[in-house]
């Protein structure tokens, strides 16, 4: 681990762990290390999830760091804030091991996840009305898309904060398990994606990604289209063949990601 970032490769995983004490804020340096990290993920083929999680107990993340006296419009790098609240040609998934509190710019970073762990004593809140400035890196835009329209708007208006078993009902968050358990349970969560066809989970990405803003009807048109290429690769691949042949063998399938 180095001064800011831990990075690790466990096989199909990377594991990201932001590392700034005492809080896991992120300045624009922080930003576009993160960047980096993601921009790595995103490239390899050997990599097929990645967990971000924070170094200690107290904090996933609080967010921009205010103290580092840099604007709240600086350059924070490829991607966005945090290196993945704007990445949208990210094509696998990010699961977030929220070990405390993901606060601000730390939720925002755990929401532009695709998946969330979270420790028993952990919260989620947005507190930037009361500094005079909006949530912009996704909180506004992805907070109402997943909890309930006045939920979502009580937190926004008022920095309610949530906590990880309130969060579990509304299904923000996936599990919530005791602190010690966090990374394992993300790891476990990881595995069970990396058992999946690669050209799946992508195509699954990418319509879900298109297709969020639309009805059923208008989704399937577009689905349907062929506008949306990486579903068409998935019905046309190898893996499609071998993960049918696999399940008549009762076998475990040998994705080729072709």
């Amino acid at each position: 681990m180095d001064d800011l970032l831990g990075i690790k490769k466990n096989g199909m995983i990377m594991e990201i762990t932001l590392n700034r004490p005492k809080a896991n804020a992120i300045d624009t340096h922080t930003s576009k290390k993160l960047a980096e990290a993601f921009l790595s993920f995103r490239d390899d083929p050997t990599l097929r999830v990645a967990i971000i999680t924070g170094s200690g107990e107290k904090f996933f993340s609080a967010g921009w760091d205010l103290k580092a006296g840099e604007q709240v419009d600086a350059d924070h790098g490829p991607g966005g804030f945090a290196g993945l609240t704007e990445l949208f040609d990210l094509d696998k998934p990010v699961i977030a091991a929220v070990n405390g509190m993901a606060v601000g710019g730390g939720f925002e970073l755990a929401l532009a996840c695709d998946l969330i762990v979270a420790s028993e004593h952990a919260e989620f809140f947005l507190p930037e009305v009361s500094l005079g400035i909006i949530p912009d890196s996704g909180g506004v835009l992805r907070l109402p898309k997943r909890l309930p329209s006045s939920i979502a708007r009580e937190m926004l208006f008022t920095g309610r904060r949530l906590g990880a078993h309130e969060a579990r009902h509304f299904g923000l968050v996936n599990q919530v398990v005791p602190r010690s358990d966090v990374m394992e349970q993300a790891r476990v969560l990881a595995m069970r994606i990396t058992d999946s066809a690669p050209l799946a989970i992508r195509a699954m990405k990418k319509i879900l990604a298109s297709t969020e803003h639309l009805d059923v009807e208008e989704g399937y048109k577009l689905m349907r289209s062929g506008e949306i290429k990486e579903y068409l690769e998935v019905l046309q691949s190898q893996d499609a063949i071998e993960g049918q042949q696999a399940f008549v063998e009762r076998r475990q399938p040998m994705w080729s990601g072709k």
